[in-house]
């Protein structure tokens, strides 16, 4: 809700609702519904864990009501990790992708650049192509249809070996995926590499080489860091080529750091509902947004992997409002540092700028007045 103790909520929530969003930070294997996985286990035939062996796979119900209380990031991830097996063909890829863009659009998500993870995907036997030309197409019907400009980051997981995403690195060069069409000029089809999965434990750097072979190519790159280990792995992520944190919530311990990542206007990706249903903070208010604010660091707020947070993209909005009570202005420069964050060309990024200037002079009055 948004925010329940003002006299204003209703003014506000349509506000919030309006403002042109970008999303940075969203794992489309993350929008797998409880409802979605038991329906998709039924019609590939892919048997979940039985209920004796794990109650919360006894029921839609009894599954959703387990996703609100995960104990840590690792315990998160088992879910994780078990719900994407319901996925098979191309179809499955792309009709989830589609579900998630409509869901975002619905709450004002005009810009979204979301992940996804071929790794755990080709371990069980599944194609390659069969992932990303699902999820490509996903994308453009977005594109098409709801008008919301899309970009794929492509992700490396953290609990596997090194030598599997040198693999799936190889596989889509060759595949001439992460490059433009030097003939017709078309972007790529992966727009950017990212990795993710357990932070704590592997070696920071794990994927030095990979980033440096696709720092020298010029793709874009950004890392998941600082969510549950100390600024160090910040530091760790930008020093093997990362230009985007996503999370980054350690930064606010480290002064000095953080001055470097405002200087160099490096966008974090935050994920404050995430945050605290992994238990990296109690509550929304000690997820550092005023801190950033005040610190000149550009973020973006993030949904994560919102079917199993339970709360999608306008909700994180909201509950970051209901927590610090910020400015329309404020929001301004958090809606503005989004865009300017984004990978997406000049043109694109003043359109969204306009949109997001002519939503703010429209509720100015109101919630200012």
């Amino acid at each position: 809700m948004c925010p329940s103790n003002s006299p204003q909520k209703d003014h506000w929530h349509e506000f919030l609702t309006d403002l042109p969003k970008c999303e940075h930070h969203i794992h489309l294997e993350g929008c797998l519904t409880p409802s979605l996985i038991f329906h998709l286990s039924q019609k590939n035939s892919i048997p979940l864990p039985s209920p004796t062996t794990n109650p919360a796979y006894t029921s839609i119900e009894s599954l959703s009501a387990r996703y609100g209380h995960f104990t840590s990031l690792d315990d998160f991830l088992s879910f994780y990790f078990t719900g994407m097996t319901v996925l098979k063909t191309a179809s499955d890829f792309s009709d989830l992708a589609f579900s998630y863009f409509a869901r975002a659009s619905s709450e004002g998500v005009h810009h979204a650049e979301v992940f996804f993870d071929p790794q755990d995907h080709m371990q069980r036997g599944i194609a390659y192509d069969t992932i990303v030309s699902g999820y490509v197409d996903g994308c453009k019907r977005a594109e098409r249809e709801l008008g919301v400009s899309t970009r794929l980051i492509m992700c490396f997981l953290k609990h596997l070996p090194v030598e599997s995403a040198e693999a799936l690195y190889k596989t889509s060069l060759e595949a001439g995926h992460l490059s433009k069409n030097p003939e017709t000029g078309d972007s790529p089809i992966i727009h950017g590499l990212g990795c993710s999965s357990s932070e704590v434990g592997p070696p920071k750097d794990m994927f030095r080489s990979i980033y440096a072979s696709a720092s020298a190519r010029g793709i874009n790159l950004t890392a998941h860091a600082g969510e549950e280990g100390d600024s160090s792995y910040i530091e760790t992520a930008l020093s093997i080529g990362a230009t985007r944190i996503d999370h980054g919530i350690a930064l606010a311990s480290d002064p000095a750091l953080m001055a470097r990542v405002a200087a160099e206007k490096i966008l974090l990706t935050v994920c404050p509902v995430s945050n605290v249903q992994l238990k990296c903070v109690e509550r929304i208010s000690e997820v550092p947004i005023r801190t950033f604010l005040d610190h000149g660091v550009r973020f973006s707020i993030n949904s994560d992997d919102p079917a199993y947070f339970g709360a999608w993209v306008l909700e994180c909005y909201c509950r970051v409002q209901e927590a610090f009570g910020l400015s329309v202005d404020e929001w301004r420069v958090i809606a503005e540092n989004s865009v300017e964050g984004s990978w997406v060309g000049v043109e694109r990024k003043r359109e969204l700028v306009g949109r997001i200037g002519e939503v703010v002079e429209r509720f100015r009055g109101v919630l200012e007045g």
